[in-house]
């Protein structure tokens, strides 16, 4: 049953049309992450269908009754009371019935036994119990510890919260209501993963229906079961979580060109039988030919071709993407980073946690991880030289260049334009520097702009811009997703993969650490421990599960142990000969026999035939699981789904070699 309906909507602002044709529901127990390139129309679709806007064209249908929570990004939430006493407000009717039992308490100690006031009491306090009277404060610290909030925090005013975490009380207050329709946009702005990681949980769980506008790739493989993507003013809705969005939407963008090219080509076809034709003896026919190709591409936008109608397809649309490239100038030894006895803080504090001995090899990409708070920030900081380190050492290896990207980007000047920011890089004729922040989506006159009134994506891409210039070849990156939309986020994530260098990189963005990261760093009062290994295989261990193979490795550590750093998957010969350095040289394994590989090869295929329809028939599983609204098995097939599709890339990676 649908407590939401969408109609043909449109909404325009003066002469420009932000979005048209917009139609669809929202179920009951939904799961709907909204998703598109910034300034599409995302917030605007949230605030017709939340009802603080109307559209201009078009219908928006609400369930009578429906009781809607909305977070937008910037909330506004204020007064004099404290955060407890905010949370307090959502259970006002239980605090007047806990007024009226205490009256009552108070009757029945002056007037002694009165069968009536015994009955009254009884009564109420049976409706006290049964609407959560005797477990809201506790909802309301669970919800709050969640959320990131210590009890030190509940007696502060509101007016003392910075804006993030008034973003925090009010989603607080939001999940707290339970309403019928959670509408979130980006909820995840403010959280560290511990946060990001409740909430998860707390939406699974949720009886009612979520919408969500986010960037968080992560976040919305976890919770989200239908993706809706706006996009040229237009919107599509694809079933299942990101990842099967992002398969789904490649393979439609590749269908639409291939029909688009093959009409293309009949129409090419078409005019040069027209051309060779119109003055001959097969002139009716060409000059039908004509008039069909006509009213194809004019009026009446259909084409007959051989009893069969054929709508126009127009060309797909595609967005101006960043085109970016890191490349180190030269390479750094194999110890990029060495570490003894290394504790982090300001100087007129204490530490706020001690690092363990660690050396930090060519290739590898380290994701530094902790609360909000912990001290990544003050450990990238120290390892600039900007802080002293409270007690301890640490020492970069021969060669090595950093490149930092700053979370607030505080690297920037505000009072220069994104021109003269780059040219503070590297001198370049102004053409030439021009043409290079094209590639960064600065064209005309956008690159005159001041800094300081580029808004937080902008100033990402001009930090990232400034960084790819600089040649570093060790790479200290403080939230470098932050702000991004997805498309940014994805041509980032492949540049750093490919990036010849060593990463540390500070970031809540799960995705991105789970791509790249080759051994994780975790940040808490008091100290920070180093896990060898991927992002998987780190949570597997955190949770009590057995960690997944990677490479062959036949045990995991456990996440409080250091260990030595293991090189990079891809980050080709300096990680590798970093391993090498004192051990023996692996030894190449044997040749196959034609026998042996032939036998190798049939079985391969085989198993890659089977891989294949294993895929199929999960895809099947995962469009049914959607369309029941199950999200937990959507996300245990979709878990499925990619180990069967790392498993064939594999097979066919092998069958491949074995063909050359």
């Amino acid at each position: 049953m649908a407590i939401v309906t969408l109609s043909n909507v449109a909404r325009s602002f003066g002469p420009n049309d932000i979005f048209s044709g917009i139609s669809a529901t929202i179920p009951h127990d939904a799961r709907i992450a909204l998703v598109g390139p910034n300034g599409v129309g995302k917030t605007t679709l949230l605030n017709l269908i939340v009802g603080l806007d109307t559209p201009t064209a078009g219908s928006v249908h609400r369930a009578r009754g429906l009781r809607i929570g909305f977070l937008p990004q910037r909330p506004e939430l204020s007064g004099e009371h404290t955060l407890w006493e905010e949370m307090l407000r959502v259970f006002a009717p239980l605090r007047e019935m806990e007024d009226r039992m205490a009256e009552l308490e108070s009757q029945m100690a002056c007037y002694g036994q009165d069968d009536d006031l015994l009955d009254r009491y009884g009564q109420l306090q049976l409706r006290y119990e049964h609407a959560g009277g005797f477990e809201y404060e506790h909802r309301i610290r669970a919800v709050l510890t969640g959320l990131g909030f210590t009890e030190s925090e509940y007696p502060r005013p509101l007016t003392k919260l910075s804006g993030g975490e008034r973003t925090r009380a009010l989603l607080g207050r939001l999940l707290l209501e339970s309403p019928d329709l959670l509408v979130l946009d980006e909820p995840t702005n403010h959280l560290d993963i511990d946060a990001v990681e409740w909430l998860e949980g707390f939406l699974r769980s949720f009886s009612g229906a979520v919408l969500v506008v986010s960037h968080d790739r992560y976040f919305m493989d976890r919770v989200m079961s239908t993706i809706w993507e706006m996009e040229f003013g237009r919107m599509e809705i694809y079933r299942g979580n990101y990842s099967h969005y992002v398969q789904q939407r490649e393979e439609r963008h590749e269908r639409l060109r291939k029909e688009y090219e093959a009409q293309q080509a009949f129409i090419r076809k078409e005019m040069e039988y027209i051309r060779r034709n119109i003055a001959g003896q097969r002139t009716r026919q060409a000059k039908g030919k004509l008039r069909r190709l006509q009213r194809l591409m004019g009026g009446s936008n259909r084409l007959d071709a051989g009893g069969s109608d054929n709508w126009l397809i127009e060309r797909p649309q595609e967005y101006r993407q960043m085109r970016m490239r890191l490349e180190a100038a030269m390479r750094s030894g194999d110890k990029v980073l060495m570490t003894h006895d290394l504790a982090v803080g300001y100087p007129d504090g204490e530490a706020l946690f001690t690092v363990p001995d660690i050396t930090l090899y060519r290739g590898e990409v380290a994701a530094l991880i902790g609360p909000n708070g912990a001290g990544k920030t003050t450990l990238l900081k120290t390892l600039l030289g900007r802080l002293q380190p409270k007690s301890g050492r640490l020492r970069l290896g021969a060669g090595v260049q950093i490149g930092y990207f700053a979370q607030g980007h505080e690297e920037l000047n505000p009072d220069n334009s994104i021109l003269d920011e780059i040219l503070t890089v590297k001198q370049m004729p102004i053409s030439q520097a021009r043409r290079y922040l094209a590639t960064y989506l600065f064209s005309g006159d956008d690159v005159f702009r001041p800094i300081r009134t580029l808004s937080g994506g902008e100033r990402g891409r001009v930090a990232l811009a400034k960084l790819a210039l600089s040649g570093a070849n060790f790479l200290l990156l403080d939230e470098p997703t932050n702000h991004l939309d997805i498309p940014s986020q994805e041509i980032l994530q492949d540049v750093l993969e490919d990036f010849d260098g060593t990463i540390l990189m500070v970031s809540h963005d799960r995705y991105l650490i789970d791509a790249l990261a080759t051994q994780v760093w975790v940040a808490r009062p008091g100290e920070m421990t180093v896990f060898e290994g991927p992002y998987a295989a780190y949570i597997a261990v955190r949770d009590g599960k057995e960690a997944p193979d990677d490479s062959g490795a036949a045990e995991r550590a456990d996440v409080h142990d250091v260990h030595q750093a293991r090189p990079r998957r891809k980050a080709g010969e300096g990680g590798k000969s970093a391993r090498k350095a004192d051990g023996a040289q692996p030894q190449e394994k044997p040749a196959l026999t034609p026998y042996q590989r032939a036998q190798r090869t049939a079985l391969l295929e085989g198993l890659i035939e089977e891989l294949e329809v294993r895929l199929v028939d999960l895809s099947g599983a995962i469009g049914e699981a959607s369309a029941a609204g199950d999200t937990d098995r959507v996300r245990e097939l979709g878990e499925q789904y990619a180990r069967a599709e790392a498993e064939l890339e594999a097979a066919m990676a092998e069958w491949e070699s074995l063909l050359v």
